[in-house]
């Protein structure tokens, strides 16, 4: 399930559906931690770094794996990302091009292959294999933090800092996938995404480990088309609300939105109610780059439909310039420390 799809209660205070629901996220929540804690994870001989989180989707974890690749070029390191391509219908191994489709690889590995070879598996242990064949030093995995295969040199946690952990509820009573304390035990650094209270709890749990705790953001890469604008606009991500706030604080009038859930199949009918509407209200169309990439994926009524659409594009940019660059290093130094040890070193440092 994916933030959009969750029930709004979720990201409210607790309340009595919450309570109600309480021995089912008892369970749930019992057998999500033991799974981490006894979970056997394959090392590889190349530095893995987690991104991940510790409720359901939508906190960036997209662009900020996209800048800490940036990053590990700066110092020389070939890094790859790895990747489940939810979304998508592949399940063996398979290097992204940029001439596969949404409906294939997902649309997130369409977004990570343009700066970085990208390789989608459910198997992440085989596809980090894979990154390995194409030379690759560093593996950074998009997500797998509670559920992947592969020993994590480096486990970052992302939280929204505007929504933070919801209503601090496992599944199915809340948006955790285990209870924080578990999880954060599994962790080796935070980003705090955003601005807002939301991401206290974790920061402080992180900060009582020693774990560093780097804050950041996601602004506008170029909002230069979208000044002055009057739009209705549209997102199919895990926090579309995140994106509308985005185009409000930049000064762009949002005057209708459409949310659907994350990795929307978007077909010719919802295409033409948007357009209708559109039309009807004299408003600009914007939407995600992520969004965007499924557009053009689909048949001739949504590409022609692209053509006219209006793209937000976010960039993760650090608070600290420093952070990026300890993250990448810490990250190799414990890999180098691990292959010297003879891949000795238990996963849950």
């Amino acid at each position: 399930m994916t933030a959009s799809e969750a029930p709004p209660f979720w990201w409210e205070r607790p309340d009595w559906r919450a309570w109600a629901l309480w021995p089912l996220s008892a369970a749930y929540g019992f057998a999500a931690s033991t799974r981490m804690k006894i979970a056997r994870r394959e090392k590889v001989p190349a530095a893995v770094l987690c991104i991940g989180n510790l409720t359901v989707g939508g906190e960036g974890k997209t662009p900020l794996a996209i800048a800490l690749a940036a990053e590990a070029g700066r110092q020389k390191i070939r890094a790859g990302f790895l990747t489940r391509g939810y979304g998508g219908t592949l399940i063996a191994p398979h290097l992204v091009t940029l001439t596969d489709t949404a409906r294939a690889v997902g649309d997130e590995p369409l977004l990570l292959a343009r700066h970085a070879p990208t390789v989608v598996a459910r198997n992440r242990a085989a596809g980090a294999r894979r990154l390995i064949q194409e030379g690759c030093e560093l593996i950074i995995m998009d997500d797998g933090f509670q559920s992947a295969r592969v020993h994590m040199d480096y486990a970052l946690i992302v939280v929204d800092a505007a929504r933070g952990l919801g209503n601090g509820h496992v599944i199915p009573a809340g948006p955790l996938r285990a209870p924080v304390t578990d999880q954060m035990r599994h962790a080796d650094g935070v980003v705090a995404m955003g601005e807002g209270p939301g991401a206290d709890i974790v920061v402080r749990s992180a900060s009582r480990a020693g774990g560093p705790v780097s804050p950041a953001r996601l602004p506008a890469r170029d909002a230069s088309l979208l000044k002055g604008a009057r739009v209705l606009a549209f997102a199919g991500i895990g926090n579309p609300q995140k994106f509308y706030d985005t185009l409000r604080k930049l000064g762009v009038e949002v005057a209708e939105t459409r949310s659907f859930p994350d990795h929307y199949p978007f077909g010719e009918e919802d295409i033409a109610e948007l357009k209708s509407e559109a039309a009807a209200k004299g408003l600009s169309v914007v939407t995600t780059e992520k969004d965007m990439v499924r557009l053009v994926d689909g048949p001739e009524a949504l590409r022609e439909f692209a053509r006219s659409v209006l793209v937000l594009p976010v960039e993760a940019v650090f608070e600290q310039q420093s952070a990026p660059t300890a993250i990448i290093r810490e990250t190799m130094k414990v890999w180098r420390e691990r292959m010297l040890e003879g891949n000795s070193q238990p996963y849950g440092r």
